[in-house]
């Protein structure tokens, strides 16, 4: 018999939250220096660059690898012998955890949970509750799993009902393409099959907990169904060419997952969440002797990747920017953005929507202005803004033409792509979107200099900042004659590899 101490099981889930908000799990970076070295695309390569070196600085400045910070999801498997010393629930001492790490003064980490979903979408203002599952075990342990998991990579998942003969790579396969870039890849794809609904997405979720072992796999061959479809899944999704941050390019996952449970002989349900560039998880075991003791890793084990502007890259002065000049922009070009940038995202959007409709003016004049798809961490110490990563811009299509029309903004800067009716906005208006790469929110925040809430101070992380950055380099992703880097580059590099596996063959 076990006896599990309240404050150790708090004060372990708590410093879990903080560790995996600056260090990546070694088997995912090692999976990105593999698939920067093979890396033939050079937008795709220089997205990976930064990602690795986003989170060599985060591990050194313990700061979060990405401005979203997740939702809270923990497994807890307990063993028939444990007994609690608590006069709490296991869900309550976890959101007592998550409390704490969110709220922590040296590392605040971005509060994003908000009550009554349907309806007014309160912030919580400490990120609870988390999503807990448990689980009775044999033994006399607590088995902790436990992820923060960013809302942009949450919003791909997909789940189907397919017939029993139904292919399940197929599926994947015609799925993926669908889900566009706001996942951030290069990750991984975690698949449920099996069971019911619920059952397939809980093991599609669970199975995102375990390491980065596909080339062992590979080495060692596959011996059982979930293994084979994982190498099958694999290889053809790397064949789609979606590449790093949806630019076209040789990796787009660097691992497969794949649970299965035991179903009904008329269902085949399936279930695919991916996990982004910010992968955030850690393993625990508590056995009544204290908090678990979680071990850094070594800095000596991140690559020694540089990632360098080149010459040829346009530097633009956000101030004085006009049509005319960003008329010369061409997609795929990178660009390094000085001077004031207004922020703002889903809330800001709908009110400036409603504010509109109403005929109130606005407290910030967007006319010639970029905005900035975000929502910080908030700043400590002398940083003039905490990470601050881009956000999914699909999201903001609803409102882009009402922004680019009645606002009158000249462009946007967000991660992920733009869908076909917001390009021909883009076009129609002349202004351009500009992509800057998801998961390396702590290098990004390097270039703000200053920030300041100007408007919607209510809204928290979602109230309309102005930055004033310095070299924020993004790159043109649709062009204001409306070519979509996001088109463009997945169906050049699909068509690539197709090349390469060609030649291979013929050899």
């Amino acid at each position: 018999m076990s006896i599990i101490k309240k404050q150790d099981f708090i004060d372990s889930v708590a410093d879990a939250l903080q560790y995996i908000s600056y260090y990546h799990p070694l088997d995912f970076v090692q999976a990105l220096e593999k698939a920067y070295n093979k890396e033939q695309s050079q937008a795709a390569k220089d997205a990976i660059a930064q990602i690795l070196i986003n989170s060599r600085m985060s591990a050194e400045g313990h700061r979060p690898l990405c401005q979203d910070t997740g939702i809270v999801t923990c497994f807890v498997k307990i063993g028939m012998q444990v007994q609690w010393d608590s006069d709490l629930t296991v869900q309550q001492m976890v959101d007592e955890g998550v409390r704490r790490a969110y709220l922590n003064a040296d590392n605040p980490l971005r509060a994003s949970i908000v009550a009554d979903p349907a309806g007014k979408r309160l912030n919580t203002k400490d990120n609870t509750p988390s999503v807990v599952h448990i689980d009775m075990v044999p033994g006399n342990e607590v088995e902790v799993a436990i992820a923060a998991k960013g809302g942009g990579s949450e919003n791909k998942s997909k789940m189907v009902m397919l017939n029993p003969s139904d292919d399940v790579t197929e599926w994947v396969l015609n799925t993926l393409p669908t889900m566009g870039a706001g996942w951030c890849p290069p990750g991984m794809l975690g698949i449920g099959i099996g069971g019911t609904a619920e059952k397939a997405a809980v093991m599609a979720k669970e199975s995102l907990m375990d390491p980065v072992d596909i080339h062992d796999l590979i080495e060692r061959g596959a011996n059982t169904t979930e293994e084979k479809l994982r190498l099958e899944i694999f290889e053809k999704a790397n064949k789609l060419g979606i590449g790093a941050q949806g630019l076209g390019g040789l990796t787009t996952v660097v691992d497969i997952k794949v649970k299965t449970a035991p179903t009904h002989a008329a269902s085949k349900p399936v279930v695919m969440i991916p996990n982004c560039a910010a992968t955030r998880h850690v393993h625990f075991h508590l056995d009544g002797s204290g908090p678990a003791e979680l071990t850094p890793p070594k800095l000596e084990d991140w690559p020694e990747v540089t990632w360098e502007v080149g010459d040829s890259a346009r530097r633009a002065n956000l101030d004085t920017l006009t049509r005319d000049d960003i008329a010369e922009w061409k997609m795929g070009e990178t660009v390094l953005l000085s001077g004031k940038l207004l922020t703002g995202r889903d809330a800001a959007h709908k009110r400036i929507q409603e504010m509109l409709a109403n005929g109130e003016p606005l407290p910030v004049d967007f006319k010639d202005r970029f905005i900035y798809y975000v929502g910080p961490v908030d700043a400590i110490g002398d940083e003039a803004v905490g990470p601050a990563g881009p956000t999914t811009a699909t999201r903001m299509d609803k409102f882009t033409d009402m922004m680019l029309e009645q606002a009158g903004l000249l462009g946007m800067v967000g991660k992920a792509e733009r869908g076909p009716a917001t390009v021909e906005s883009i076009q129609q208006h002349k202004a351009v979107y500009l992509m800057a790469v998801g998961g390396a929110a702590y290098l990004v925040a390097k270039a703000v200099k200053k920030a300041r809430i100007v408007a919607f101070e209510d809204l928290g992380m979602e109230a309309i900042y102005e930055f004033e950055v310095e070299d924020m380099p993004v790159t043109v992703a649709v062009d204001s004659e409306g070519n979509n880097a996001h088109v463009a580059g997945p169906a050049i590099w699909k068509a690539k590899i197709a090349e390469l596996d060609a030649k291979l063959s013929n050899k």
